[in-house]
């Protein structure tokens, strides 16, 4: 084969591959779109959670933490058994 010939379909195959690997990596892009909006309503769904949580009175008074929470000093001895 002439030269020439091996110069147009060098071109013509590196065409064909790009636009194939294009195509994969839409279909990759796609995946992921669809991955972070699972990822994102999952989020949107526990938090709305919390602030129900939070809104509904089932936590402490104002200003105060629960035993064991952070920054709480006080030592828990009910599961050592001792008073």
């Amino acid at each position: 084969m002439p030269r020439s010939t091996d110069r147009q379909a060098d071109p013509a195959t590196a065409t064909a591959s790009l636009v194939a690997e294009a195509a994969l990596l839409e279909g990759r892009l796609r995946l992921l779109r669809e991955a972070i909006n699972t990822v994102d309503a999952r989020i949107e769904a526990v938090s709305e959670t919390l602030r129900q949580l939070q809104h509904s009175g089932a936590g402490p008074a104002e200003g105060r933490k629960h035993p064991g929470e952070a920054g709480d000093t006080r030592l828990d001895h009910s599961a050592s058994g001792r008073p």
